[in-house]
């Protein structure tokens, strides 16, 4: 038998409209913004429960354990819950990077502040 989220927790969550809710994940220890992602109630449960990050994959339609398979994990620190009950900020203990192109971060491409059409022009 699955547990469900408590209750209390639960009724503080105002996910969109499929139930999910997005995740900012930042570094316990420099404090950098590591990557975005997405819970459910369930994937919520998981990682309070095992203290592992786990997130709901909307291109897949499937849990995921940050590490699993790459081994690049998160041992999550702390979870708090904006003002709103629409996001969630886990500090995490990250080992090896973040990003799935290697890079420490997702927050890795810079644009400028105030582009113009000349700004952009030959950047990717």
């Amino acid at each position: 038998m699955t547990q469900a989220l408590d209750p209390r927790i639960a009724e503080r969550l105002r996910p969109d409209e499929r139930g999910l809710l997005p995740v900012i994940v930042q570094s316990i220890d420099s404090g950098e913004v590591l990557m975005l992602a997405w819970m459910d109630a369930e994937a919520l449960r998981r990682t309070l429960s095992s203290g592992q990050a786990t997130y709901w994959s909307r291109s897949r339609a499937e849990y995921w354990v940050k590490g699993e398979t790459s081994g690049n994990s998160q041992r999550v620190s702390q979870v708090l819950l904006d003002c709103d009950g629409d996001s969630i900020l886990l500090r995490v203990q990250q080992t090896g990077p973040a990003c799935h192109t290697g890079a420490q971060t997702c927050f890795f491409t810079q644009l400028p502040a105030e582009p113009g059409p000349e700004a952009l022009a030959g950047k990717p």
